[in-house]
């Protein structure tokens, strides 16, 4: 396992939890808009999963879970042996994902192992390739959405909304591709140095116009919420 960083502490990373957020280093995708440059390219200082065991069981009073995030959890060898010992601990474990490792997402889902996913639906699929700025097997990321549907354990679609990247149209055709599903929040672009294409490049939707889109999709999903 390869983990860059950590957040003690989270009211707002895992609903209805107090969590501990960790960061793995690393990622298949490069998304242009992705705030967390620095651990997508694998770079800091990095943390034993020991010594995340040994944090959590400290603050055991005052922590529910753990929330995985990144980078891109899935494509650490070591993901399934952490998790596995995490919830030996007792904790709620969620995790963070872009969906391209269905089959591992089925097995600890099967097993029990995991009780929540927030996955990344990042575009329409004739967008993806450009959006994440790397060839994408689509049939995964299908897969991934399907297995959520099934309603096995809490779950939530989110996608990362900018103007330059997503047209209001597109992201109606990604509420249609996610029909049904719980919750589904929209991610209003926020800059900074720490964007992967650098800053100033991309524009957010104003108030108004998220407005709008949570109006016209709302009727497709259960919650749509904004971020």
């Amino acid at each position: 396992m390869n983990i860059l960083g950590i957040e003690k502490s989270s009211f707002i990373d895992y609903p209805n939890n107090i969590c501990t957020v960790i960061f793995t280093g690393g990622c298949n995708f490069r998304c242009l808009y992705c705030h967390n440059s620095s651990i997508v390219e694998g770079k800091g200082d990095k943390i034993g999963t020991g010594e995340i065991i040994h944090f959590l069981k400290d603050r055991e009073k005052f922590i529910d879970a753990l929330c995985i995030s990144g980078g891109e959890p899935t494509i650490q060898k070591g993901l399934y042996n952490f998790i596995y010992k995490i919830k030996k601990e007792g904790f709620n474990i969620k995790l963070d994902t872009n969906g391209t490792n269905p089959g591992l997402l089925k097995k600890l889902i099967d097993e029990k192992l995991i009780d929540y996913i927030a996955m990344d639906v990042k575009a329409p699929p004739d967008k993806y390739s450009s959006i994440t700025q790397t060839p994408v097997i689509l049939e995964d990321i299908q897969e991934s959405i399907d297995i959520l549907l099934e309603n096995k354990i809490g779950y939530e679609f989110r996608t990362t909304i900018c103007k330059e990247l997503l047209s209001m149209e597109d992201i109606k055709t990604i509420a249609k591709g996610i029909k049904g599903c719980n919750t589904y929040a929209l991610q209003n672009f926020k800059d900074g140095e720490t964007i992967l294409a650098g800053q100033n490049k991309f524009t957010p939707y104003s108030d108004e116009e998220l407005e709008e889109i949570q109006n016209q999709i709302q009727g497709l999903l259960n919650k749509v919420i904004i971020r």
